[in-house]
């Protein structure tokens, strides 16, 4: 049985393929960059070279497979690159969803708890939350759209499901996603916390459960992989002491927020690059992101472990590969 894998020089994409290979299983991945293959060192799999924006790359990479995992995203919170992120998260989407129906594939499309609604850090969301409540930024919409491909698909005959992970932690995060948030935490940037929340899972339990949903999740349905609900400031004191840094002295005041938010919208308007410090992220930073994933829990066994740990081990993997700077 050979599981053909896109994103995997990803956080979430590495960590499937590093637990696929560990079970034994024959594993594909797609690749856009032959010659940097440093994630894939010492293990044994199959590589294709392609992208998920090019689908005749996809359609030969994906022969002979019989599980698809669709990990691959373009990921900025922002105002900017609506068309890139549509290429990549719906277009690609698209021809990974395509290839699988034409081979026959069973499929998990990896989306994320930013394309589902909020509610309250009362009533935290499920999989039938309406979707409002977020900012409409590029990420959001793009990630939306991408399930509904999916779906669409599904009702031709596509065998697929649908994971929305939390904010993941973990180690093998070579890009780095998460790690970067650790990394700026370490040079003290962060003096104030955002006044959100957030849910913090592990990305080996993600995969895990990814897992899992390839054997028995149920065809057109999604499951909510999400974890412990925290402020910022709260994940930010667990992780700080970690790392060596600080923690947030107090949390922000929501104006003071959106005037940082403004002052990241007039830089990227006068040097032509949006950073990650805009008024759609620091807006997005205010949300009470608070999700269940009792579905989860119940049909697939997913659980988390202690956001603690998933941080000491996300630091010590960064350290180990040469990202830390002394």
């Amino acid at each position: 049985m050979t599981t053909f894998v896109t994103g995997a020089t990803g956080l979430l994409g590495n960590n499937i393929v590093r637990l696929l290979v560990e079970r034994g299983e024959t594993v594909r991945v797609l690749v856009r960059n032959p010659a940097d293959l440093r994630p894939f060192q010492g293990l044994t799999i199959e590589t294709a070279q392609g992208d998920v924006c090019d689908a005749a790359s996809v359609d030969r990479a994906i022969v002979g497979a019989d599980r698809v995992i669709h990990c691959a995203a373009r990921v900025h919170i922002g105002w900017s690159g609506l068309s890139e992120q549509r290429a990549v998260n719906v277009e690609g989407t698209r021809n990974v969803a395509d290839a699988a129906l034409r081979q026959g594939a069973r499929m998990v499309h990896v989306s994320s708890i930013d394309a589902l609604g909020v509610r309250s850090l009362d009533q935290p969301s499920d999989e039938n939350t309406a979707p409002n409540g977020k900012v409409a930024c590029p990420y959001v919409v793009t990630k939306r759209e991408a399930e509904s491909v999916v779906i669409e698909r599904v009702g031709q005959g596509l065998n697929a499901v649908i994971v929305n992970p939390g904010f993941m932690l973990g180690p093998w995060d070579w890009k780095p996603s998460s790690g970067k948030m650790l990394l700026k935490i370490a040079t003290g940037w962060a003096l104030l916390a955002p006044p959100g929340t957030n849910s913090y899972c592990d990305v080996r339990d993600v995969a895990a459960a990814i897992l899992t949903a390839l054997d028995r999740g149920h065809t057109g349905q999604r499951y909510i992989l999400a974890g412990q609900t925290l402020t910022y400031r709260e994940a930010l004191r667990i992780m700080a002491p970690i790392i060596g840094a600080r923690p947030p002295f107090r949390t922000a005041i929501r104006p003071t927020v959106k005037i940082i938010g403004r002052v990241g919208d007039v830089l990227t308007w006068l040097t032509g690059h949006e950073s990650d410090v805009n008024s759609a992220a620091t807006a997005m930073s205010m949300l009470p992101k608070n999700y269940s994933s009792a579905k989860a829990a119940a049909e697939l066994g997913y659980h988390t472990r202690d956001v603690a740990q998933s941080a000491a081990d996300a630091w010590a993997w960064l350290k180990q590969y040469g990202y830390v700077k002394k």
